[in-house]
């Protein structure tokens, strides 16, 4: 797996977070590296082009908290104000108009107020962060110098308005003026067709350097032509940035941190939960006796589990009391965005079965697909289970932590009632130091006396020939046939099969000799 793979993982999921449509950065990016390459930039400016567009938008993230507090839905505040001109007015009304909306009465007056009089100090300090996330990001995967000072000069401008120093005209690193202008015109071209981006680049400039611009429009239908033959996807990692190509197996592992930490981002109270529930579910996994190779895709699949939270809006995951019907259904949605991100973004497809179903549940009652234990990877039962368990031991701001006993019983209710896998269950407990259970619980909610009879079916028992070996009535052996068949999802004595041997019930339960 090659470097930018990843990263465009973390484009995609920006876009979640920008409100924009899937492949928004990526396009950005294509359009960038072809201009910087009309231009024929060394290759130096050419490699920081297209790495400082791809980060551009990772840092707003890392302000969701802050700019949520402020103005409400985070998504909407920044979707909506790409369609703002440039005009400092226009802006300001918008930033005023939009203080407090997710506030009444006084509240939302003393939001207002304190942004119309207090010099939008705190609104700016946003601007500062997400130069530094961004910036922070593109150090830790090692692209050096170059691209980590043009992700801090984000928001500079060349007519010297625009922060944190008020750089001028050439001080503006040249990449990260590109990066900004690719920004703007690729939504315009998408919407519009590219004579639109002429007007739009025109209508930037100060915000955009003027000889720039005007080297833009006598490029951008050059630029643009055949931008949408091939994927973004393709057009950003098949570009071959020098220096930066096939990722170690341990390159990788901290690339992918990178990826559950941007996750994380989203929420103070997410703070750390992708890596601790890795670790758990890694745990977990060697307490079931996984492979090294399960447990690295375990691992691996758990740090991006959660890369669809950004798609939700702030709002939903700071609010202190319950959730509304609508809202529960748009945190439903997370995990289908963890899902779609994962599947367009190459060789990590290969993490997305696993890392998309932390919230299905074996009774089929989960999402986003609804699957039951018989359609859901063993790894993603014990992802469920870790992330489930801890979960409950982190504070959220609708409740207080819950000691490791009360989770451990909540967790193994969940077993009893057969929405978490058993196995998974006491597997998770064990690895966090909770004693192990003498018997393991059954999966999928079945009882001792339908685990006895799912044996007997998978070894191809007929119902007479099971009620007279158990010593029960024909009509009951049958009843617990269906009801074992309702609870594993099984349709026939093959799937029930399957799932038994899945879930190491042959070995476990076994009653004859």
């Amino acid at each position: 797996m090659r470097l930018a793979e990843v990263v465009g993982s973390i484009a995609m999921a920006t876009d979640l977070g920008l409100g924009m449509p899937l492949e928004h950065v990526l396009r950005a990016c294509v359009i960038a590296t072809r201009f910087a390459e009309a231009l024929e930039l060394p290759d130096e400016d050419v490699d920081a082009t297209y790495w400082s567009t791809l980060f551009f938008g990772a840092g707003c993230i890392g302000t969701s908290f802050e700019l949520s507090a402020m103005f409400g839905d985070d998504i909407s505040f920044r979707r909506d104000a790409f369609e703002l001109g440039e005009s400092k007015v226009e802006r300001l009304r918008y930033v005023v108009g939009r203080a407090g909306s997710n506030k009444t009465g006084f509240g939302k007056w003393w939001a207002k107020a304190s942004l119309a009089f207090g010099g939008l100090s705190s609104f700016m300090q946003t601007f500062l962060a997400h130069c530094a996330v961004s910036a922070h990001m593109a150090e830790r995967v090692g692209l050096g110098e170059r691209v980590v000072a043009c992700l801090l000069q984000s928001f500079e401008q060349p007519n010297g308005k625009g922060i944190p120093l008020g750089l001028k005209g050439d001080e503006v690193l040249l990449p990260i003026q590109i990066a900004n202008l690719a920004n703007l015109v690729e939504i315009t071209d998408r919407e519009q067709g590219w004579e639109a981006s002429l007007s739009v680049a025109r209508e930037n400039v100060g915000y955009l350097d003027a000889e720039l611009v005007e080297r833009w429009c006598g490029m951008a239908s050059r630029v643009l032509d055949g931008v949408d033959a091939e994927s973004s996807w393709d057009g950003v990692v098949g570009h071959r940035s020098p220096g930066r190509d096939v990722l170690t197996q341990a390159e990788l592992d901290k690339a992918l941190e990178l990826l559950a930490d941007f996750a994380d981002l989203k929420a103070p109270s997410f703070t750390g939960h992708s890596r601790a529930v890795a670790s758990l579910a890694v745990a977990a996994g060697r307490q079931i006796g996984l492979p090294d190779a399960d447990l690295d895709t375990l691992r691996r699949s758990a740090l991006l589990h959660d890369i669809g939270r950004l798609g939700v809006p702030n709002t939903i995951w700071d609010k202190p009391g319950p959730l509304t019907a609508a809202e529960a259904e748009r945190v439903r949605l997370h995990a289908y965005y963890t899902d779609r991100v994962l599947h367009r973004s190459g060789k990590l497809t290969l993490l997305a079965s696993v890392a998309s179903a932390d919230h299905e549940r074996v009774d089929g009652s989960g999402y986003p697909k609804g699957v039951t234990a018989a359609a859901s990877p063993l790894l993603a039962r014990i992802l469920a289970a870790a992330d489930c368990y801890h979960a409950m031991l982190e504070d959220r701001p609708h409740r207080a932590a819950l000691g490791r006993a009360t989770a451990a019983g909540e967790l193994r209710d969940a077993a009893r009632a057969g929405t978490l896998d058993a196995a998974a269950v006491d597997a998770v407990l064990t690895a966090d130091g909770h004693r192990a259970r003498k018997k393991p619980a059954a999966p999928a909610g079945l009882t001792v006396r339908e685990v006895e009879v799912l044996v007997l079916a998978a070894r191809g028992r007929t119902t007479k020939a099971i009620a007279s070996e158990l010593g029960i009535a024909h009509k009951t052996a049958g009843n617990h046939i269906e009801r074992i068949y309702e609870k594993t999802g099984s349709r026939s004595r093959a799937e029930a099969a399957m799932f038994a041997m899945r879930s190491g019930l042959l070995p476990d339960w076994e009653t004859d000799p």
